[in-house]
């Protein structure tokens, strides 16, 4: 597995505990639709959540720069996808989690794309 991958499925473990320790429920890891791939799908409360993990070397690579607006567009379409199959009806939010630098420091951007 390349570095880059490795540190990826680092940083994806590092925010499954974080998540759970913020008591929210895991409903899907990695979970896929088609060629999107989405990295979690948590209630957080009774809020339906899909989120996208970046995890980066440098704490300094900014934010901003992480979510593509394909990236953007395929999220959407994988979330309301997972709300038609399920059958669940409520509200979706869309987070994005960095994970950066040495000690794996964490920030939670709420709503990183408005829908």
């Amino acid at each position: 597995m390349a570095w880059h991958n490795t540190l990826g499925k680092l940083g994806e473990e590092k925010v499954r505990h974080y998540l759970l320790e913020k008591g929210c429920t895991i409903l899907e890891q990695n979970w896929r639709l088609g060629r999107i791939e989405v990295d979690f799908i948590i209630l957080d409360g009774q809020e339906l959540v899909v989120v996208e993990v970046k995890t980066r070397r440098r704490p300094d690579d900014y934010p901003g720069e992480l979510l593509s607006r394909g990236k953007c567009k395929r999220l959407l379409v994988a979330g309301a996808a997972y709300l038609e199959r399920h059958r669940i009806k409520r509200e979706i939010r869309f987070d994005l989690i960095i994970v950066s630098g040495k000690e794996m420091k964490i920030e939670h951007l709420r709503d990183a794309i408005r829908v």
